[in-house]
């Protein structure tokens, strides 16, 4: 196996685990974008206060990124005019967070569930009254064509990957709390043994045929494709090579044939462009996991409520 981690992202994630530890989070030797405000928020701010002190800025992550396209529409929706979306990644975001959270500074980031801030930390999702971010999403599986003929093994376990938000925030907590990614994959392999028995029942093992997988720098979808790796090399005999791209050259790569999957496409909303401009080049094998939301997050004890804020 192959994991292409990125060094600048694994600093970032052992600051945050510092933090999470009770530790400062001042360790982390990534630069990362956070509110230029000090000191905690007044009761009562007006709109555009609350703007001067963020410097107008919400925080984002990966350039192209699906909740980022979906985030700047929003922001056009409801005329933000005045702000600027701040491109980065999953893990220099969080960490502006814990940064900010910790010392009860303002920030606005794009951010989604399943997450393990949500379990870390108070936060909430601002109100979106003309529904730009849409309902509740889904997560899919998407292969390369000819798949199922190429390695119907590894094709009938990806059409029964299934699994429930609470199993990848279960994940990435472990992530989190300082633990290898490939480490908190086995572990929750292990003790959900009937749940990924259902995945590969009936499905016959490889011997050490290759497989290429992609995924984005997000803990939601670096849990998850860690935990199909394990299941693909250690439950079916697969040489698993993981390739952490942006999502653009995500779905790209499985349109061309040079990725065989990927577990990590939000639909129907966030993802929608990639879908409609590779939809003819790939094949959809459906849902992986129910229930998910993106959307623009703050700190419980901001004292703003809706987009419309913002204003």
């Amino acid at each position: 196996m192959m994991n292409k981690m990125v060094p600048a992202l694994l600093a970032v994630m052992m600051g945050a685990t510092a933090w999470l530890a009770g530790c400062s989070s001042q360790n982390t030797n990534t630069p990362i974008p956070t509110a230029t405000v000090i000191g905690p928020i007044p009761s009562e701010t007006s709109d555009n206060a609350l703007g001067e002190k963020l410097d107008y800025k919400i925080i984002g992550i990966d350039a192209g990124a699906g909740s980022m396209v979906k985030t700047e529409e929003v922001m056009n929706l409801y005329g933000l005019d005045k702000w600027q979306l701040v491109e980065g990644s999953d893990a220099a975001m969080t960490a502006a967070l814990i940064k900010a959270y910790e010392a009860k500074e303002p920030i606005i980031i794009t951010g989604w569930t399943p997450h393990w801030m949500f379990k870390k930390m108070d936060l909430k999702y601002l109100a979106d009254p003309k529904n730009g971010f849409g309902g509740a999403e889904q997560i899919h599986t998407i292969v390369r064509k000819g798949l199922k003929e190429d390695q119907p093994a590894a094709y009938q376990f990806l059409d029964k990957f299934w699994w429930e938000p609470a199993d990848m925030e279960s994940v990435m907590v472990q992530m989190m709390d300082g633990k290898d990614p490939e480490v908190a994959a086995a572990e929750w392999v292990k003790n959900n043994e009937a749940k990924v028995g259902k995945w590969v029942e009936g499905i016959k093992p490889v011997q050490k045929e290759k497989l290429t997988l992609a995924y984005v720098a997000w803990d939601s979808e670096i849990a998850s494709t860690h935990v199909v790796e394990h299941v693909l090399e250690k439950k079916l005999g697969y040489e698993v090579d993981l390739s952490q791209v942006q999502t653009g050259p995500m779905w790209a790569g499985v349109a061309i044939g040079d990725i065989d999957g990927m577990v990590a496409a939000w639909l129907p909303s966030t993802d929608t462009s990639y879908l409609k401009k590779f939809g003819g080049q790939i094949e959809d094998l459906g849902p992986n996991l129910d229930g998910t939301k993106i959307g623009l997050v703050v700190p419980s004890y901001m004292n703003i409520s809706s987009i419309e804020d913002l204003q």
